[in-house]
């Protein structure tokens, strides 16, 4: 980091003073992708392929950048995705992202496995929240999990499914962080040592560090290879669309389907009952050497655009990306890496800086492009660049 660089303001920003706070270990969790990381870096470089059209002599002076996001009121057309163990990466990590959503006046989603249960993050703000959720085997444990996000006030589901085995994440066995006996716990000792401010604030005064939603069934939560061996047990590579429809059937709130990539996939998933898709390839962090999400939200809005909610994860850094994202499809945005760094980095402020920033943006982009609302964003304010 520069000594010129003072105040953060971008992703790149945030994510460096992350680099800096974070042991390594817990860093390249998560900036890491899949394997060789193609589709991680493709995720976001691909966005470059896509230009706004300027548009000028406008009447701009009433921009307005709010929308609806799963029928709900949102300040941007932006959510905050759901991060597994974000409790890691600051303390209480995932009350201060759904605080600095409910601050910002857009949804946030937590994770089945995240480090504050459910309760908590819904007495930390009072609002509803999205909750996103994997199909266990345990099926008991998923009708369980369903009813404590219900009674914490979650209306809309954000359904994974683009993890019926885990991604082979090299970085987390290169760093120790998966793997290694114990060179890798002393590795993480050494790395945690190196990283005093995380040691004494996460470490220690942001216990229990606990899987919040599965501390009844996950045995040893200080125990990542724990976490991964009950990863393995219960994930379901059995899943099909038929178990949709057994969700639908006892979820009475939204569902999303998060990780489609495909229109045949998206048509399914409409056809099945769920609400609206999430075009997302995990962050890159499953199957590396995939398209990245910009490049297939076309297609999708194409196949089922008319008939439902269309979202897109994974690549977005800026503002400018969200409203690519909008002219080619998308009601909204999810994000994860970038309000991880920056809740890394600065804390709840962090977020909320970030977030203002992404308004801002999108506000300046509308102006010049000569639109005063989300809903006049359309295709044909975006080109795609030759190659």
């Amino acid at each position: 980091m520069s000594i010129y660089d003072i105040t953060p303001v971008s992703v790149a920003d945030y994510r460096r003073r992350a680099k800096l706070r974070l042991p390594g270990f817990l860093f390249h969790y998560i900036d890491g992708g899949a394997n060789d990381e193609d589709t991680l870096i493709a995720n976001v470089s691909d966005f470059r392929r896509y230009q706004l059209k300027q548009r000028v002599m406008r009447n701009v002076d009433s921009v307005d950048t709010s929308t609806t996001l799963a029928g709900r009121a949102s300040a941007m057309p932006v959510a905050l995705a759901p991060v597994g163990m974000a409790g890691m990466f600051a303390r209480r990590g995932e009350t201060l992202a759904a605080n600095a959503a409910k601050s910002a006046g857009i949804p946030f989603t937590t994770s089945t496995v995240g480090i504050c249960p459910v309760e908590e993050v819904a007495a930390a703000t009072g609002e509803p929240f999205w909750f996103q959720l994997y199909m266990l085997r345990d099926r008991d444990l998923v009708l369980k999990l369903l009813e404590r996000a219900q009674a914490a006030g979650c209306d809309t589901l954000a359904f994974t499914v683009d993890l019926a085995v885990p991604g082979m994440r090299l970085r987390d066995f290169r760093n120790g962080m998966l793997g290694g006996g114990l060179p890798g716990k002393l590795s993480q000792l050494a790395q945690i040592a190196s990283s005093p401010l995380w040691a004494v604030d996460v470490g220690l005064r942001g216990r229990p560090h606990h899987f919040g939603n599965l501390s009844d069934v996950v045995p040893d939560p200080d125990d990542l290879n724990a976490y991964k061996a009950f990863i393995d047990s219960q994930f379901d590579p059995t899943v099909t669309w038929e178990d949709i429809a057994w969700l639908r059937g006892v979820w009475k709130g939204k569902i999303l389907i998060k990780g489609v990539l495909e229109a045949d996939d998206a048509r399914a998933a409409i056809d099945t009952g769920a609400d609206g898709v999430i075009v997302s390839n995990h962050g890159g962090r499953q199957l590396d050497g995939v398209a990245s999400t910009i490049t297939k939200l076309g297609e999708v809005a194409a196949a089922v655009g008319e008939s439902t909610e269309i979202y897109l994860d994974s690549g977005v850094r800026s503002g400018i990306d969200v409203v690519k994202a909008i002219a080619l499809g998308a009601r909204g945005v999810l994000i994860g890496r970038p309000w991880v760094f920056a809740m890394a980095a600065c804390g709840q402020s962090g977020i909320e800086d970030l977030l203002a920033v992404f308004q801002q943006e999108i506000s300046v982009a509308m102006a010049l492009m000569g639109v005063n609302t989300i809903e006049e964003i359309n295709p044909e304010l975006i080109e795609l660049v030759q190659e």
